[in-house]
């Protein structure tokens, strides 16, 4: 990996933890790691374009058969490629099928990028998520694999015990809040050799006393009512929250993605403001 690159393009493939919830803005959309990846990158590359592909609750299947191909038809210099968590917090899970769809995925982009950049999620503490410990560990088995066979770069997310801190999640408990974000751009950002802005991305948050008894009761509660139930209700109706929705930057009506660059690569700004470019 050469180091201080100049990428001049970037294309997100993936899932809610991509699409960038819930790193929540002031009107309604969400930012996520992807686009704080962008912004920085667009300032070092004069004419940068970046397209956000991700849609929440995709499964690998989906992602492969909805993004991929037009990920790979872009000739992005890095895509960047996280799926697979979803498919292993499903009660039934055929690890063999996950493995074959992401491998057909990695062999579809990592030909058509510079850099294919692989993740091995995050992953909160807790006993709802230890159940799933071993297929998420089996499916960064296969990341670590496929990785190493396509020249890919693997972002260890799942080692960094300050992502492992139930203060970097969301009240939802599946998603990163804005600072978890922030420091997973870092860690994409490092790992693509250019130069730390934050080294320490990875520490340990300080030590703070734990809230007490009545407050964990009702932040259990609200959970169950406001996100585990709802979730599980999808589940046995087959139902998904990414249901009809499309990428940032892909138009249903026309069928096909496209390109956004900053006005200004000196002062790029939140992509939300970024100019479309092409159809």
């Amino acid at each position: 990996m050469q180091t201080n690159p100049t990428f001049t393009s970037l294309v997100a493939v993936g899932d809610s933890f991509t699409e960038g919830m819930s790193d929540l803005l002031p009107d309604g959309s969400y930012r996520g790691w992807a686009d704080l990846l962008a912004a920085r990158m667009a300032g070092r590359a004069p004419g940068f374009r970046y397209a956000n592909l991700a849609v929440r609750g995709k499964l690998i299947g989906q992602i492969v058969d909805e993004q991929v191909d037009i990920a790979a038809a872009m000739g992005a210099d890095v895509i960047t490629l996280v799926g697979g968590l979803n498919d292993t917090l499903r009660p039934k899970c055929d690890m063999g099928r996950v493995r074959a769809l992401l491998t057909e995925a990695v062999e579809r982009l990592a030909p058509n990028c510079k850099q294919l950049v692989l993740m091995r999620s995050p992953g909160r503490q807790g006993p709802v998520l230890d159940r799933f410990r071993p297929r998420m560990e089996a499916l960064f088995a296969v990341v670590d694999d496929l990785a190493a066979r396509h020249d890919a770069v693997v972002v260890d997310l799942y080692g960094a015990r300050s992502l492992a801190d139930p203060r970097l999640w969301d009240v939802d408990r599946l998603h990163l809040t804005a600072e978890g974000h922030r420091r997973v751009a870092e860690a994409v950002w490092q790992a693509l050799g250019y130069e730390a802005e934050d080294p320490e991305w990875h520490a340990p948050l300080p030590t703070a006393p734990p809230p007490g008894w009545l407050l964990r009761r009702g932040a259990d509660l609200s959970f169950a009512r406001q996100h585990l139930l709802p979730w599980i209700g999808r589940r046995l109706t087959g139902r998904s929250s990414g249901d009809g929705r499309t990428g940032a930057q892909f138009s249903a009506e026309l069928g096909q993605a496209f390109w956004i660059t900053p006005a200004d690569h000196t002062n790029p700004g939140p992509v939300t403001d970024w100019l479309r470019v092409g159809h």
